[in-house]
């Protein structure tokens, strides 16, 4: 890792292992041990600035959020490794801001767009096959993050951060401002690439309890793959989740300047792209 940031004047801290899957000790070894090597790397090597992109999961205790800010603590339980360790790491970086290392967690939620490779594909895969389905009516509001938008609140944090600004050893919410039931997120991201809406649904405890006997058959059976749906995935499914932006947009001047609907239309345009790309045999973007 060293030999990564030499010479740079600030980090960003993007990479992590992400599901609602898997061993803890991969998680682990990603998020927290990782989040060490860098932390370390930046004081061995003098940088200056470390901007850290964190999850709102990490506050997540199963519950509705709407209209949370900063305030919420951490979660005290989780089901899965994932925001347990992002949570950790979080703290982690946070705890090493001082004056030679000023440090900022971002927590953008749900970030999707073009080129996305975890909620798009998984949402159009599952439409495709026929096994997406909405929890107690996709009814919960929720919140997302563009890509763009996503982008330019770690430029915004990177251009600010220092040892004595606001943002310095902070955590910051980041969304598009824009809480909408459930449903409306999912089934604009279907009629993007020209999809059906969804409409069947499940209740929230049978999607639950599916959940935690697809991890249970994945246990027995030794699978290394993620299940269809796991208690993680069907808890953030059947719950309101939106945060206060007030103090990003304080501190990091945060305003989304791509909305929901354009970044739809983005969307449509760049799936367009690429079927049209795989039918003429020439390649796509990766």
């Amino acid at each position: 890792m060293s030999p990564a940031v030499e010479g740079c004047d600030v980090v960003f801290h993007v990479a992590a292992r992400v599901g609602g899957w898997g061993p803890r000790a991969d998680y682990w070894r990603t998020n927290v041990l990782g989040t060490e090597n860098v932390i370390e790397a930046c004081r061995r090597h003098g940088v200056a600035r470390l901007v850290y992109t964190s999850t709102p999961s990490v506050v997540h205790d199963g519950g509705d959020i709407e209209g949370g800010d900063e305030r919420l603590p951490y979660a005290t339980r989780f089901e899965a490794a994932y925001p347990e360790t992002k949570a950790i790491a979080e703290r982690r970086v946070l705890g090493a801001n001082d004056r030679t290392l000023a440090t900022v967690a971002l927590r953008p939620h749900l970030v999707w767009g073009p080129g996305d490779r975890q909620l798009v594909p998984r949402l159009l895969e599952r439409a495709r096959s026929g096994r997406l389905r909405l929890i107690d009516g996709g009814h919960k509001l929720v919140d997302a993050t563009y890509v763009d938008n996503a982008a330019e609140a770690h430029l915004l944090a990177a251009d600010r951060l220092a040892p004595d600004a606001a943002c310095a050893g902070r955590a910051y919410f980041i969304a598009q401002g824009e809480p909408a039931p459930a449903h409306e997120l999912i089934n604009g991201v279907l009629a993007a690439a020209g999809l059906p809406p969804i409409t069947r649904s499940v209740p929230a405890r049978a999607a639950w309890l599916a959940g935690a006997l697809s991890e249970l058959v994945h246990l027995v059976l030794r699978r290394r793959d993620e299940p269809l749906l796991t208690r993680f995935a069907a808890r953030q499914l059947a719950t309101a989740h939106w945060y206060d932006l007030g103090a990003a947009r304080r501190d990091l001047d945060y305003r989304p300047t791509i909305s929901t609907a354009e970044g739809l239309m983005r969307l449509r345009a760049s799936l367009d792209e690429d079927e049209h790309g795989e039918r003429a045999g020439t390649p796509t973007s990766p």
